[in-house]
């Protein structure tokens, strides 16, 4: 199969996690590295061995790249992934897609007017373990009447930069929030429900000085799923989750991985046994890379893994999650 040619727009931290992934990928390669910075982009090409730098507009440009990972602020991710799209260019976006479901919208049709992949990258999505918990799940491995529990916080120390910026969209709910809902969001389509009808309710938490959602909890559900979600930028919490159902639960205490591997395994007991499950692990932004290239190479705009109907899915409950804390007192 052809070998994907990457530009990666945005060369910070996150890129660089990408960037160091591409090897280990099986069908990609960075070419291309672009930045509104010229000495950010060419510091990060040499330290990563991309031939290519330029703006995001010359990149978009060009003719030999094939896809682009989009790993710059929140704020900025949708006008770059239309750019893209009207380009010619495949997408990897960084979480979330964008600040609004409108927005979203908006990416998703130009993907499909002009026919090309787009996928979001929730890492924890993509690789053998989400597979098989996908696949416990939808065999009824704990029962019906299922009850999720997940949580992703940590403590940012000081309150400055983008993360407490709500000109950058910054703030808990769209930083880590979306890692326990996509979560929940993927185990309600793998019991056979359909995403568009999970509702967000039970919102509670804290909006800080700056003016940005620090933490916050909520309860996603519909016909009988319920999921008990929790983030926060101030406080460590569990990256862990928990299923339940009436035969059983699943015990996930890593279950978002890390950012250079996938989790390595996950529990089930119920009445008949205790067992363990221990998928093979990958690096999950190599997995990422290599969903885009197979929905290249198969003509494919979506990628199993996260379907554009868990991104709309995703985007509307963080949102309702985030309105939700409008009101909430300020410090």
């Amino acid at each position: 199969m052809k070998t994907t040619r990457w530009a990666i727009l945005g060369p910070g931290d996150i890129g660089g996690w990408f960037a160091r992934a591409l090897p280990n990928s099986a069908h990609g390669i960075l070419h291309a590295v672009g930045s509104t910075n010229p000495g950010r982009a060419a510091a990060f090409a040499t330290e990563h061995g991309a031939p290519i730098t330029g703006t995001y507009e010359e990149l978009l440009a060009r003719d030999d790249i094939d896809a682009v990972y989009i790993s710059t602020v929140n704020t900025t991710h949708a006008d770059l992934a239309v750019a893209a799209l009207l380009a010619g260019k495949a997408v990897l976006c960084e979480k979330p897609v964008a600040p609004t479901p409108a927005e979203v919208e908006r990416v998703l049709a130009q993907a499909a007017a002009s026919g090309l992949p787009f996928v979001e990258a929730y890492k924890h999505r993509f690789g053998p373990f989400a597979r098989a918990l996908d696949a416990a799940v939808a065999d009824n491995a704990v029962g019906t009447g299922l009850r999720l529990t997940a949580s992703f916080g940590f403590a940012a120390g000081q309150r400055t930069g983008r993360l407490f910026d709500p000109d950058l969209a910054g703030g808990a709910i769209l930083d880590v929030g979306g890692y326990p809902v996509s979560l929940a969001v993927g185990l309600a389509a793998a019991a056979g429900l359909d995403p568009a009808d999970l509702t967000l309710t039970a919102v509670e938490g804290r909006v800080g000085e700056t003016g940005v959602d620090e933490q916050a909890t909520a309860t996603v559900s519909a016909h009988g799923f319920t999921a008990e979600v929790a983030c926060s930028i101030v406080t460590e919490l569990p990256r862990s989750a928990t299923l339940s159902g009436s035969a059983g639960i699943i015990e996930l205490p890593d279950v978002f991985g890390s950012r250079s591997a996938s989790a390595a395994s996950f529990s089930v007991r119920t009445s008949g046994g205790d067992s363990v499950v221990e998928p093979a692990t990958v690096d999950p932004f190599a997995a990422e890379a290599d969903a885009v290239s197979l929905a290249l190479r198969d003509g494919r705009t979506e990628a199993p893994e996260v379907p554009w109907a868990h991104s709309r899915t995703i985007a509307r409950l963080l949102g309702q999650w985030r309105a939700g804390l409008d009101a909430a007192p300020r410090g």
